[in-house]
């Protein structure tokens, strides 16, 4: 219910249904594959929102020459010099490919725009171009879905608190990371002024509620795989056939190769 918190997933019900969907998601990446379709899905919200976690589960049992994930890095000198959405077309699927950004150009919209790494005329022609280049894209063909990750204040402060204190996960947090806290209200007016300027009819926003990371992931997938007008494909049949004899070969002994030490032994 709107406004009201939701019960905790429960661990078991969650890895029940995400392996579900996951094996969805492969039906899917091989209709794909089959009809030569293009498909651009776009992660966007605030910093440890759960992007990056759906991501994982989104691709964990994808082939990596179907699906990719992008996430590029600060633009180059060069780059800067470009028309701004030419670096990320490049990255762009052709067909039979899935390309799924971490992050993408909505950046000139949230962090460029808050932090001031563009101007007040880029943001502006920014939100006037988005919508006609979103546009250009769906009526070529590629199927766009994006989804905005929303989390409250108070659990992405103790998101970034977990981060400061897990070793594999502090390269996760940024000095950036860090003063998005004292900007919480420039990224909400930013995120706003967006969706009104590029929440089309051809490429509506989809808001994911990520207080619960567990439904946040299933609740994505889930709706993902509802807007594709996917069926699963037929495999070809494979049998494994029979080992053939022997002819003689002999393995070379051990000592002359070099193994990996078995530190699982001193476990």
């Amino acid at each position: 219910m709107a406004g009201e918190k939701a019960a905790t997933l429960p661990r078991k019900t969650y890895e029940k249904e995400l392996l579900r969907l996951q094996t969805e998601l492969v039906k899917l990446q091989e209709w794909v594959r089959a009809e030569g379709a293009r498909l651009v899905v776009v992660f966007e919200g605030r910093d440890a929102a759960g992007k990056g976690g759906t991501i994982k589960r989104v691709a964990e049992h994808l082939n990596p020459r179907v699906a990719r994930i992008v996430a590029l890095p600060k633009p180059t000198e060069r780059e800067r010099t470009q028309w701004y959405f030419q670096r990320y077309a490049e990255h762009l699927p052709a067909a039979g490919e899935i390309v799924l950004f971490d992050r993408s150009w909505y950046n000139r919209a949230g962090v460029e725009h808050v932090m001031g790494f563009c101007t007040k005329e880029e943001h502006q022609l920014f939100l006037r171009q988005c919508p006609i280049f979103e546009r250009m894209l769906v009526e070529d063909g590629i199927l766009l879905r994006k989804y905005w990750f929303s989390v409250s204040d108070d659990v992405q402060q103790e998101r970034f608190r977990q981060r400061l204190d897990d070793p594999t996960k502090r390269w996760k947090l940024s000095p950036m990371d860090l003063e998005s806290i004292t900007r919480w209200e420039a990224y909400s007016r930013a995120k706003d002024e967006m969706l009104v300027h590029t929440d089309i009819a051809e490429a509506p926003w989809y808001v994911v509620e990520s207080d619960d990371k567990r439904r946040a992931r299933l609740n994505m997938i889930a709706h993902l795989l509802s807007t594709v007008p996917y069926h699963e494909v037929p495999r070809p049949v494979l049998d494994l056939p029979p080992r053939p004899p022997s002819t003689g070969y002999v393995r070379p002994p051990r000592d002359l190769q070099t193994y990996v030490p078995d530190h699982a032994a001193g476990l």
